[in-house]
């Protein structure tokens, strides 16, 4: 007697057979042709009714969606879904790893899922050339990589973003930030100040830039840069949006960041925000855009503190151009205003855990001056991390707020004598 995992195997090979011999079919024409099969009675007698509607939602999620880690891609609690070859499936869930249950059937099963997605970007990936970023249709990142760079693949891995995008309120309800930061981050944004968001692999960059974003005055004209699309700015329709390109199926040229931001100078923009620096367009976003005209730009780095942006950022530059160091230094003090740090604590929580100024030069080193920094108090009962993202600091530079015509309140100074006595 056939086993049901063959029973299925079988169906599945049946409509493979007759899709061939008809047109492409709708999705609904679709279902209704894995409907009919699995209604005959061979089936029906298998087969449970509700064993029936999960074997077709897997048949057509393995033919006109992403198979297995369709249903993953749906739980709104899973943020990174990690394929290590076909039997070996990692979520993130609530911000800690487990081991999935689904396994692909094959290895081809796995790879027909890498093509639909690389295809849909108008991509290719294969053993010459083994690595490609992408993106799904509905704006989850992808990375793939496959032999003979992965031993042990294909491997691929998606970070999935809220639909609902972040908002700077959720932040401090989330105790990611308390309220007197927000509301100077907030003036900072409306008047101009360049700010780069740092912190670690999963700290909560982007869904930062995100949230800082809704404080750019609606009227400006913003043009945001990124490798794959993933900000969701709210609200600006003035709002162009560039993406880069590697080299397609067809062998179109590549566009880089560097590319992006050297054009996106000769487009107007009131601000340019750069989903992350990586490499040597931090040259063009810091020393050309940063310094240029375009005040209030943003982009979010990779780095372990508020210091560490700066030695980061020293290397990019070193990176593109053969320039004395203490040029780039004097770049970088001139075009960025302050730095928000990020975390993810021991409890796998998202703070803000420094906000610093970049003041200027002092000898031959970038000066920073701290103004908010998160002391930790305690490990409640439930294991979670408590503490305060506590004032220590006064910005020195105030002149973009002046200009704007914004203090920093009376509040904010009672806050800072209060902190300082």
């Amino acid at each position: 007697m056939k086993s049901k995992k063959t029973e299925v195997q079988n169906i599945r090979k049946k409509i493979l057979e007759e899709l061939e011999l008809k047109e492409e079919l709708t999705d609904e024409k679709m279902k209704e042709l894995i409907s009919s099969y699995l209604m005959t009675k061979e089936t029906v007698a298998s087969f449970s009714l509700s064993e029936r509607k999960r074997i077709g939602k897997e048949i057509f999620d393995s033919l006109r969606k992403m198979d297995i880690l369709q249903d993953l891609l749906e739980d709104e609690e899973v943020t990174e879904i990690m394929v290590n070859g076909p039997e070996n499936i990692f979520i993130e869930k609530q911000g800690r790893l487990e081991k999935a249950e689904p396994e692909f059937d094959s290895r081809e099963s796995l790879m027909q899922v890498i093509h639909l997605i690389t295809s849909r970007c108008n991509r290719e990936v294969n053993e010459s050339s083994p690595i490609v970023d992408a993106r799904l249709n509905t704006g989850e990142r992808v990375n793939v990589v496959l032999s003979p760079i992965a031993l042990n693949g294909p491997i691929l891995t998606i970070r999935k973003f809220p639909h609902i995008p972040m908002t700077m309120e959720r932040l401090v309800d989330l105790k990611a930030i308390n309220r007197q930061a927000a509301e100077f981050l907030e003036k900072a944004v409306k008047a101009g100040c360049n700010i780069i968001v740092s912190g670690g692999t999963g700290s909560g960059k982007t869904s930062f830039l995100n949230a800082l974003s809704d404080y750019i005055p609606k009227e400006e004209r913003i043009i945001t840069i990124e490798d794959s699309a993933e900000l969701q700015i709210q609200g600006i329709e003035n709002l162009v949006r560039l993406e880069t390109r590697s080299l397609s199926i067809e062998g179109g040229k590549s566009i880089t960041i560097r590319d992006l931001i050297k054009t996106s100078l000769r487009m107007r923009p009131n601000r340019i925000i750069v989903g992350e620096v990586r490499g040597e367009e931090a040259m063009d976003m810091v020393g050309s855009a940063m310094n240029c005209g375009h005040d209030g730009s943003m982009s979010t780095i990779h780095a372990n503190s508020a210091g560490d942006v700066l030695s980061r950022l020293e290397n990019m530059y070193l990176m593109a151009a053969d320039i004395p160091v203490s040029a780039i230094r004097r770049q970088i003090a001139s075009g960025i205003d302050l730095i928000v740090h990020l975390s993810r604590m021991r409890d796998k929580s998202r703070k803000v855990i420094e906000i610093t100024e970049v003041v200027g030069i002092k000898g031959e080193e970038v000066s920073l001056n701290p103004i908010y920094q998160f002391r930790e108090t305690k490990i409640n009962e439930k294991e979670r991390v408590e503490g305060e993202l506590v004032l220590v600091g006064k910005m020195v530079h105030t002149n973009k707020m002046e200009a704007a015509g914004i203090s920093e309140g009376r509040e904010w100074e009672e806050l800072y004598r209060k902190r300082r006595s």
